[in-house]
Order: C-alpha cells, then structure tokens, then sequence
C-alpha cells in the first residue's frame, strides 16, 4: 500500500494547494470588483467585466475542481487509512475542514453576487474575509502535521493570536492606503 497511498497523498496535497491558492486570490478580485464599482463611467464597466471574467475563470477553472479533487483524494485516504477516523486530532481536523467548506460556500455566494453586480460588501469586508482561509489553513496543517503530540492549548492561543496580527496587519494597510492611495 506505500507508493499507492503516497500518490493519493501527493494528489490530495496538490489539489489543497490549489485549493487555498484560489481561495487566497478570489477574495483579492472581489476586493477590487469593489473597488472599481466606485469608479466613474467607462472604467468602472470595463473595469467590471474584466474583473467578472478573471474571476469566473478562477473559480470554475481552479477553485472549484481543486476542491472537489482534494475531497475526493483525502476520502480515499480516509477509506485506505480507516483508523484515522478514532483519533481525536482527526475529529478536529474534520471540524476544520467542515468550516473551509462553508467558507467555499459563503465565497461562492459572494462570487455569485458579484458576478450579478450586486455589491453588498465593503473591500475591508474582503480585506477580513480573506483571512479566513489563512486562519483554518495553518489550523489544518498544524493537526496534520502534529497530530496527537499537538497541545490544545497553545494552538488556540496559536490561532487567536495570528488572528489579532491579521487584523493589526489589515488595520496598517488602511492606514498607509489612507496616507498613500496608490499603494
């Protein structure tokens, strides 16, 4: 079973990179989708369609195949490596797996409006939505990685505390961009 099950290993691996790449960078077109809505006729149209199309193709091309890819490949190794599934790491993992999910979702309802030209949110709303995927990324590959060594304590506090930098991090920018509108 090695070299099989390391092959569905690297699969599942390169269709989570992807995965998260296209959930890195969606939020970053919408946050300029935004933008450009505010903009003066004809850039905000062309400005829009452009930007409608990037991300049409981001999401349908790569992101949404590389989330059922890695689904797929990790169920498989779930089927081959059963025991997993009594190991409270995994359970945990799972959750936060379960929340990257709802996380795709929620940006495919985001995506959609978008694709309508229906702004509901701010480009700071992006700005704090884009983190989400980085939050559960470093909690996925810490249980993984980890597994049942992890001390529970320490990846909360892990979690909340590259959170609140996140959020510092984010608060800096608005401030340099308020001072320097062309960065």
């Amino acid at each position: 079973m090695g070299d099989y099950y390391n092959y569905i290993k690297a699969l599942h691996l390169i269709f989570v990179i992807t995965w998260f790449a296209g959930l890195f960078y969606i939020p970053r077109l919408f946050i300029y989708h935004i933008e450009a809505s505010q903009k003066p006729s004809p850039a905000k149209e062309i400005l829009t369609r452009q930007l409608q199309l990037m991300t049409k193709r981001l999401w349908y091309i790569i992101t949404w195949p590389s989330a059922v890819l890695a689904v797929l490949f990790a169920s498989w190794l779930l089927v081959l490596m059963p025991s997993w599934l009594s190991q409270p790491w995994m359970h945990i993992k799972l959750v936060f797996v379960l929340l990257l999910i709802l996380y795709h979702l929620k940006t495919h309802q985001i995506f959609r409006q978008l694709q309508r030209d229906e702004v509901k949110h701010t480009s700071r709303f992006m700005r704090i939505w884009n983190e989400g995927a980085t939050l559960i990324l470093f909690a996925i590959v810490f249980l993984a990685i980890l597994k049942s060594t992890f001390n529970w304590i320490f990846g909360v506090v892990g979690i909340v505390v590259l959170g609140v930098l996140l959020m510092l991090g984010i608060k800096l920018y608005k401030r340099t961009r308020d001072k320097n509108p062309n960065i």
